[in-house]
Parts: structure tokens; sequence; C-alpha cells
């Protein structure tokens, strides 16, 4: 069974997808996948070297700041390089799927609805968090301003919209509740699968 994990920025998916891993549950990191996919696949490289041109790379590395600056500035160009990265993280993905031997699994992921993807899970868990507490969190753990915060959210659906569509919706404001309403949905999950 494949679980979408989803939620906005600074909504806290990646410390609920570390509470799934300490339950023995295997997850799959879309971002980490989609970075380490845009500094090593070839064919990745050269689609985005011919969309942004020679300074996408410096050194060889992905010049992240510099993208993010121009694709959260343009939608059409985010779509463009989602266009290249998701299908391969998609294969990837598949692939490290089938080597699990778990019930289920999950993969962590942004942008489940905002990609027409939700299809592709059996079930989908929605993290939510206040937004002045989600653009706290991303101002402490990346340093950027609330207008940059603010211009990344405007490329994610809203909660309200993503609520009716998910199977869970996890309000991820204190730990120990969030930790405890994990587990709960992880025995709801080994039940389903």
């Amino acid at each position: 069974m494949i679980v979408g994990l989803t939620g906005g920025i600074g909504s806290g998916k990646t410390t609920v997808a570390k509470m799934f891993k300490e339950l023995g549950v295997p997850v799959y990191n879309s971002d980490e996948e989609a970075k380490r996919l845009m500094n090593t696949s070839k064919k990745v490289i050269n689609a985005i070297t011919k969309l942004f041109g020679p300074q996408a790379y410096i050194n060889t590395k992905l010049n992240s700041a510099d993208i993010a600056k121009k694709v959260f500035e343009n939608k059409e160009l985010l779509l463009k390089l989602n266009a290249i990265v998701h299908p391969e993280v998609r294969k990837h993905f598949l692939t490290w799927m089938k080597k699990q031997h778990y019930p289920y699994v999950i993969q962590e992921t942004a942008l489940i609805f905002e990609n027409s993807s939700p299809n592709f899970y059996d079930k989908i868990i929605l993290i939510t968090a206040p937004m002045n507490k989600r653009i706290q969190r991303v101002k402490n753990r990346d340093g950027i301003s609330k207008k940059s915060i603010l211009s990344r959210m405007e490329n994610q659906w809203n909660d309200s919209a993503k609520i009716p569509l998910s199977d869970f919706v996890v309000e991820n404001i204190n730990l120990a509740v969030t930790k405890s309403k994990i587990r709960k949905i992880h025995q709801c999950l080994l039940k389903y699968s």
C-alpha cells in the first residue's frame, strides 16, 4: 500500500516522517531524492541547464538559491522544472518501493494535490499547522525572509482545499499529541494493508 504524506511548507512533514520511521515504516523523502537527482542524473542536469542556462550549476553543484529565486517568481518556470524532476523521482520511488517488505510505504512529498497525483496513493495523510507557526518554523530552519516564505506558500494549495481530499489530517502543533495521532494512524494503516 502506498501512503502519501503531504503538507505545506513548515507544517512538519519531515518531523512526522521521522515518527513513522521510528515505528519501522519505510519512508521515501521526495525532496531529498529530487535534490540528489538534480546533482547526479545527467539527464536531469542537462534538462535543467537547458532551461536555466549554464549558471544553473556552479562547480558541478546545483545553484539552488538562484533557481529557487527564479521559480518562485515565475510559475511557468516552476512547472517546467517540476516536469523535468518529478517523473524521475516517481521512477526512482517505484524502484525503491519494490525493494520494501512492509505492509505499507510512505512517500513524503509536498505537492500531491498541486501535481494532480492523489490517485497514485492508496491513502493520504495531510499535516497542517497554523500559518504563523509554519512561517516561524521555516524562518528558523532556512533563515529566509517572510516574503520568500509567503511566495513559496503561494505555489501550494491552502489546507482548506486539501483537507476534504485527505484520508487523515494531523494538526502538528504539540509533538506529543502529534506522535499519539501518528501511532493511531499507523495502527489504522496496518489494518487496511
